[in-house]
């Protein structure tokens, strides 16, 4: 590749200082066409930690994603406040932040390189620039063959690969993923996962994944927040004390299990909570 090494890594502090914080955040979506007002969230408070890999899980409903908005810039929440490495998160993505949806975004008239190049392209980053960071994110992603192929021409676990290198190019220090394999079989699921904790290794971001599946969260997490049925709240955060180099082979592992069923225990109750207020709502 041309001209100088591209590194997308940012050092992780040795002391793992607070990197972003949710205080006592409510969100109340406000009555509208006949219909009640929604309770979806909080009173919620929640640290990450510098460079740690975070997920959250709960039942349906209970505002999972909503919380991940909040954390975004995308939602204000009713109460509450939001900082991101110290600074107030005031309604928009602060720069330092990345989001993938579980919906593919990839734009089906563009080749992978220019989806992956889109953002960059538009914030006027210098072209150079651009070729060497869209060059490095293919290439990590495992995506060099198919830079010239068309969205509709991939797998779905290839057009995720297409969003995180759009959003990997853009070097964010915190990088939010909203249900990124939602759609995906369960081995295709794993193996995204192996590459999702070698990008997170490589770039020593902070990672936020939202995910309903309890073994992608045990096995990709250094911590999981179990969320109550809404309005969603924590119940309980679990360290995993899973090794740094840790891939899909963990899922072997009997105290893998172990984990997983401690999550379940947490949820049962809490799930069928979520069913209920479903059953209410119709």
């Amino acid at each position: 590749m041309a001209g100088p090494a591209v590194s997308l890594v940012h050092p992780a502090p040795m002391d793992h200082p607070v990197h972003a914080r949710l205080t006592d955040v409510t969100r109340i979506y406000p009555a509208r066409a006949g219909q009640a007002a929604v309770h979806a969230l909080g009173p919620l408070s929640m640290e990450l930690r510098a460079g740690e890999f975070f997920s959250v899980v709960g039942p349906s409903g209970c505002g999972k994603s909503t919380l991940l908005d909040v954390l975004a810039g995308l939602a204000v929440p009713s109460a509450g406040t939001v900082e991101f490495e110290g600074k107030p998160v005031h309604g928009m993505v602060p720069d330092g932040v990345g989001v993938v949806f579980q919906e593919d975004a990839s734009f089906p008239w563009l080749t992978v390189e220019d989806n992956v190049a889109f953002g960059l392209r538009r914030s006027g980053v210098e072209a150079a620039e651009t070729r060497r960071r869209v060059d490095f994110a293919v290439d990590f992603m495992g995506l060099r063959d198919f830079r010239g192929a068309y969205p509709s021409q991939l797998s779905g676990g290839m057009r995720q690969r297409v969003c995180i290198a759009r959003t990997l190019v853009l070097q964010p220090r915190l990088i939010l993923l909203d249900e990124p394999f939602g759609a995906l079989d369960q081995q295709t699921r794993l193996l995204m996962g192996d590459e999702l904790l070698r990008l997170w290794r490589e770039t020593s971001a902070t990672v936020l994944l939202i995910t309903h599946a309890l073994d992608e969260a045990n096995l990709l997490s250094d911590r999981i927040g179990v969320m109550s049925a809404r309005p969603g709240c924590f119940i309980d955060i679990v360290e995993t004390g899973w090794p740094h180099d840790r891939d899909s082979r963990l899922a072997e592992r009997a105290d893998f299990g172990a984990v997983t069923s401690r999550l379940w225990s947490l949820l049962r109750t809490e799930s069928m909570r979520a069913m209920g207020q479903g059953a209410r709502a119709k």
